[in-house]
């Protein structure tokens, strides 16, 4: 009973995005409560991505497009410095490791000035790449994947060593095929938060063919209007991408997720 009442807790924000989202204004601010209004507004998904207000569209686009690129990238870079931190002996490695703990304590506050400052002298301002390449290394992906790699079976890569493998063959023919789970587990993790990212964007995002859907559906909360059915159907249009990508890799999710902090 526990479980079930934590799940419709869980599931109410959810209805309330469809069933505002398919209302009127007055059906949404009225006293008189419905569970659904008694006519669905399926209008208002086509008044929505018809709004030359807000360019939704191109927003989702945006989003997409910067959520995998900076998945794909941050999955690359991330677990090589985690299989570097975990196979590969040099001098300092403890520190190295050590620094990428530290990183993790800095606020994100800290260094928001300094990125804003480079991609800006950079000339990245409302460009793809100063919304993506700032973003696309994680220290705390990074300490997944070096804690999942330190309990990787060695003998894989003792028998690839043999066969003539160096370590950028070993890591790609060996490791990577068979970590999937922590791929997706961190690739989920990445991809979530790329596209939740609001503070970010908006400020690198300056013009309306930069805008991600974060912002986008900032816009319909303005000093002089509120536009609340549009803002609760694109709502609940930009968290279906989410949906999916969790829906898909949950399994794979839940196994990286336990491995991932298993071994020290």
């Amino acid at each position: 009973m526990l479980l079930i009442a934590l799940a419709v807790l869980f599931l109410v924000p959810f209805y309330l995005l469809v069933r505002n989202g398919l209302a009127t204004e007055a059906d949404i601010t009225g006293a008189d409560w419905t569970f659904f209004p008694h006519s669905l507004q399926w209008g208002n998904l086509r008044e929505l991505f018809d709004d030359s207000s807000v360019p939704m569209l191109h927003a989702l686009w945006n989003s997409a497009v910067i959520a995998v690129l900076t998945t794909v990238g941050t999955l690359l870079l991330a677990s090589m410095a985690g299989y570097g931190l975990a196979r590969i002996a040099y001098p300092y490695a403890s520190q190295v490791f050590y620094a990428f703990l530290v990183t993790l304590m800095i606020p994100s506050a800290v260094t928001f000035v300094p990125s804003f400052v480079l991609v800006s002298s950079l000339g990245w301002i409302s460009t793809l790449r100063g919304l993506i390449v700032p973003t696309l290394f994680s220290a705390f992906a990074a300490f997944l994947f070096r804690q999942y790699f330190l309990g990787f079976p060695r003998e894989l890569e003792d028998a690839a060593r043999v066969d003539g493998l160096g370590h950028w063959r070993t890591y790609w023919r060996i490791v990577v095929p068979n970590t999937r789970p922590v791929f997706a587990a961190v690739g989920a993790i990445v991809f979530i938060g790329s596209w939740n990212s609001f503070l970010w964007p908006l400020v690198i995002g300056q013009q309306r063919d930069a805008w991600t859907v974060q912002v986008a559906l900032a816009t319909f909360t303005t000093a002089q209007t509120v536009n609340l059915h549009e803002l609760f159907i694109a709502a609940a249009v930009s968290i279906l991408p989410l949906l999916v990508v969790f829906l898909v890799l949950q399994r794979h999710i839940v196994a990286g997720a336990e491995r991932s902090g298993i071994d020290e």
